[in-house]
């Protein structure tokens, strides 16, 4: 419970803090891509970067969680075969040597 309101107290902060910048930053401001421009408040334009590097943080993350589940997959598939192999050497009969 101390965590939530812990959380929840700086997300609260946090979107003060986004508010006070977007009051005091309001000078406009050119993004010049290479096929046109974009007229825009500075407050607007370092969130919407912000937002594309997250967005492209989190593209670039579910490659490497892809990756982990895969791998995850395959180590259960190897696992569930050596149990069966395991069991099955389990049941043979022992020889014993004459």
């Amino acid at each position: 419970m101390l965590y939530r309101i812990f959380v929840v107290a700086v997300a609260l902060i946090v979107v003060a803090g986004m508010f006070v910048f977007a009051y005091a930053n309001t000078a406009a401001v050119n993004v010049d891509y290479l096929f046109f421009q974009w007229q825009t408040s500075v407050s607007l334009a370092i969130a919407s970067a912000f937002a594309a590097g997250w967005l492209f943080g989190v593209a670039c993350a579910s490659f490497w969680v892809f990756g982990l589940a895969r791998e995850r997959r395959q180590l259960r598939q190897a696992l569930r075969f050596s149990e069966s192999e395991v069991s099955n050497l389990r049941n043979l009969p022992i020889s014993d040597a004459d």
